[in-house]
């Protein structure tokens, strides 16, 4: 928690994507307590400036990466430059591997996407992992009446590792409600659209694309309804630039 780069009040650990899987496999073999993941993007780091819930929540993760080449540049403008961009996506899918390599001594719960898509993601990594354990799948589509049914549906299941995909801020807040009902999960993976990725329903864009940190360019092109999102990404550096001029101000 101490060795974090604070990015308009928001922690992101200073980790290169080797060690955020140590730190998480090390957690899914217990040898931690219990870890939430955290992967911030300039919007969500926009929302949380305006939302002090999240705000805290957000930096109460074990660990917090940026998943977002908009705060790989904010680092660097504010002279505290993080090691490297950590897709949360990649992460996530290095978690079902390590997973899949402990068989049914680590079983995965899968949370999010429209009906049908956990379901799918849960069988296409279990093809793709051989040994994967998925205990069980449900869909976003729920209200928080629901909630208390699901989290019975994960207790009892004896999953280590819930990946929580509802998109921000309804899955940061989600994990913070229920994650004292669930003392056997390990892992808390807030990991937005990663499910639809995993099922095939959405495609990540070519590796030339994810080298030049351009996803959300693919994204965009691909789902033009998407653009009124990158208007976030000028107003989080402003406010990362008033963070540069203050910390200046004080030297």
């Amino acid at each position: 928690m101490g060795n974090r780069v604070f990015i308009c009040g928001v922690g992101f650990d200073r980790v290169t994507a080797k060690e955020a899987e140590d730190r998480l496999f090390a957690a899914l073999d217990g040898q931690v307590g219990q870890l939430s993941l955290f992967t911030p993007n300039p919007e969500i780091v926009e929302l949380a400036c305006r939302d002090p819930e999240l705000h805290a929540i957000l930096n109460s993760a074990g660990l917090s990466v940026a998943d977002g080449v908009g705060v790989i540049r904010a680092a660097r403008i504010l002279g505290d430059p993080l090691p490297e961009r950590i897709p949360g996506v990649e992460l996530g899918e290095a978690m079902l591997a390590y997973c899949a390599a402990k068989g049914k001594e680590r079983p995965v719960w899968l949370l999010g996407g429209k009906p049908g898509v956990a379901e799918k993601a849960g069988e296409r990594m279990k093809e793709k992992y051989p040994g994967l354990f998925v205990a069980g799948t449900a869909d976003g589509y729920f209200d928080e009446t629901q909630s208390p049914q699901i989290v019975g549906r994960i207790a009892s299941s004896g999953a280590v590792l819930l990946f929580v995909c509802l998109g921000a801020p309804k899955q940061e807040k989600w994990i913070a409600a229920h994650r004292a009902s669930l003392p056997g999960v390990r892992v808390f993976a807030a990991l937005g659209g990663s499910l639809d990725v995993y099922s095939g329903e959405v495609k990540r864009a070519p590796a030339i694309f994810c080298r030049l940190g351009l996803e959300w360019l693919w994204r965009t092109l691909r789902e033009p309804s998407r653009i009124r999102r990158l208007f976030t990404v000028p107003a989080f550096l402003r406010r990362v630039r008033r963070q540069k001029r203050l910390q200046k101000s004080k030297n």
